[in-house]
């Protein structure tokens, strides 16, 4: 046996792991042992695997599932490993800011808390006569993301040779009501040059007035947004007026660069 080969237990005790998470990381192929005894089954492994075991020991402290941990370790080199633990955190803060909203959000429903709407800054702005294509379909709020995603990819495409293309940011309307059992209709709206040629998913948009409220990435996501909506109709229905029945979300920003508390979307209500 090689000198530089230390049993299970050693290996354990100095890479702060259990013999119990060797064996299961190396189930896994995460961490192998460098030799197996072939008549008692003894594991041994080498003082250089030192530095990857407790890299795992780290990451398993992140609460990081063992799929992840073995792309990293997969890796290799330090900066794409770094680059990879950089890119699994901020989705985890992502995640938190979004349930954090969703607390919130559940709590003024629950509580039916009118004082949890003023939290949003309601505003009245003009919006001009909008040329646009279109994509519009019944789509459930468990699709919705997908679809939107996958519209929206359709709609830059088509753009691209509309005259001078896109002018305006991307919105969504809702024409009906969008949950786990209604499905709109929803629209997808991307403004363009008028002067372009015509297109079959084309129409014009009128010119209106809207009450609209400023929100963050991490208060987009569903059901928390709806919190935004219910302060915006609040807010119309103050105001004596009647609430639209085609609400929408206006995206200004990059969604995806986007971090969890920069402003992305204007909840909007048409007021005429």
């Amino acid at each position: 046996m090689d000198e530089d080969l230390v049993t299970i237990g050693v290996f354990a005790r100095r890479s702060w792991l259990s013999p119990k998470a060797l064996r299961l990381y190396e189930r896994q192929g995460l961490l192998l042992p460098a030799a197996v005894d072939e008549h008692n089954g003894y594991r041994w492994y080498r003082e250089q695997q030192l530095e990857q075991a407790r890299l795992i020991a780290r990451l398993r402290r992140l609460d990081m599932p063992l799929a992840t941990i073995a792309a990293i370790v997969a890796a290799g080199d330090p900066p794409t490993q770094a680059r990879l633990i950089g890119d699994y955190w901020a989705a985890q803060e992502h995640a938190t800011a979004v349930r954090r909203e969703l607390v919130t959000h559940l709590r003024h429903r629950l509580l039916d808390d009118p004082e949890g709407y003023t939290m949003y800054d309601v505003k009245v702005r003009d919006v001009p006569e909008q040329t646009v294509l279109t994509e519009r379909r019944h789509v459930n709020a468990q699709d919705l993301p997908a679809w939107s995603d996958e519209a929206v990819g359709r709609l830059l495409k088509a753009a691209a040779g509309h005259g001078d293309g896109i002018v305006g940011p991307c919105f969504i309307i809702y024409h009906g009501e969008v949950n786990e059992d209604s499905d709109g209709p929803v629209e997808i709206c991307l403004p363009v040059d008028p002067s372009g040629p015509v297109e079959a998913a084309i129409r014009v948009e009128p010119a209106h007035r809207e009450a609209y409220t400023r929100v963050t990435k991490a208060q987009v996501g569903y059901p928390q947004i709806l919190s935004a909506f219910d302060a915006v109709g609040q807010w119309v229905s103050s105001q004596g007026l009647p609430v639209s029945p085609a609400p929408r979300e206006v995206y200004f920003a990059d969604f995806g660069a986007a971090a969890p508390s920069d402003e992305v979307c204007d909840i909007a209500f048409p007021l005429d």
